[in-house]
């Protein structure tokens, strides 16, 4: 007979258990449908970085700039128009389809490349290649948005909102707006305002709409309008340095009075809890 030691039997548990998680591990990691869309979000906000450097960055500092600026200017934003797009896309694709457990770290990661990153170097770059900028305030400035987005997408993950809006600018639309105030071609101390200004609105408390159902689809619609807008300004198309301000002030229009709408919305809804407490204590008066 066989006589087995009690206190030596729990030691046999954890080693089926350990081989158990070993071979569940790789399901656990498998990417899903939504997940390769992020990570087609991290590799066009890595290209925008690229094309600023190469196209933009490094033909001014060799003064060896032969018109490449604009194109490469162009192709750098647009490739953070196509982030928002697979950013647009895996949230849609997650709600609805298997998501792994990496997905919402994954989003995260890429937002900061495409929407912190990208978006924080092209300011940067645009310090160092403009006329009237100051290189070290405008690094400056960028630091302030790399940092809004770093505060945001931290926020994002540990503080829970009612459903359907964002807390602050999403990180996609202020990105955006940062490159259209930059494109914009203001002078340099209103640029450098309103870029700073766009990264308060970043981590204030201002609460966004989700795009999702009717206005997924004018995000999307408008996605594509700015596309065909800088491919005309790229090309040098009759009207297109036109075409391309008007969508720029059109960006940062929108970036600024949906805050209006949300704090007179905010305002409303305060008074009207105030005439209803008014209103309810006056009936408990005899």
């Amino acid at each position: 007979m066989t006589v087995i030691d009690p206190e030596t039997q729990p030691g046999w548990v954890p080693e089926a258990d350990e081989v158990d998680e070993e071979e569940e591990m790789p399901l656990s990691l498998r990417l899903s449908i939504a997940d390769t869309l992020t990570l087609g979000n991290a590799t066009c906000g890595f290209m925008a970085v690229y094309f600023t450097t190469t196209g933009i960055l490094i033909p001014h500092l060799s003064g060896d700039d032969l018109g490449m600026a604009r194109n490469s200017a162009a192709t750098a934003v647009i490739l953070m128009l196509c982030a928002a797009v697979f950013d647009l896309f895996d949230g849609l694709v997650a709600r609805k389809l298997r998501s792994s457990p990496m997905g919402a770290e994954l989003d995260n990661l890429s937002d900061l490349i495409s929407f912190g990153l990208a978006p924080a170097y092209f300011v940067l770059v645009y310090g160092m290649v403009a006329r009237d900028a100051h290189e070290r305030v405008a690094a400056v400035g960028a630091i302030v948005v790399l940092l809004a987005v770093v505060l945001r997408l931290a926020r994002f993950s540990c503080v829970t909102v009612k459903d359907g809006t964002f807390q602050g600018m999403p990180s996609p639309f202020g990105a955006l707006t940062v490159v259209s105030i930059v494109l914009l071609e203001l002078p340099f101390e209103a640029t450098l305002l309103a870029v700073v200004g766009t990264a308060w609105l970043m981590v204030s408390r201002v609460e966004y709409p989700k795009p999702r159902g009717i206005l997924a689809v004018a995000v999307l619609g408008w996605i594509v309008s700015a596309m065909g807008l800088l491919a005309a300004w790229a090309f040098d198309a009759p009207g297109g340095q036109v075409l391309l301000q008007m969508g720029c002030a059109l960006q940062i229009v929108m970036a600024a009075t949906i805050p209006l709408f949300a704090t007179a919305r905010r305002v409303n809804t305060f008074r009207d809890n105030r005439r209803e407490s008014r209103e309810a204590r006056a009936a408990q008066v005899p």
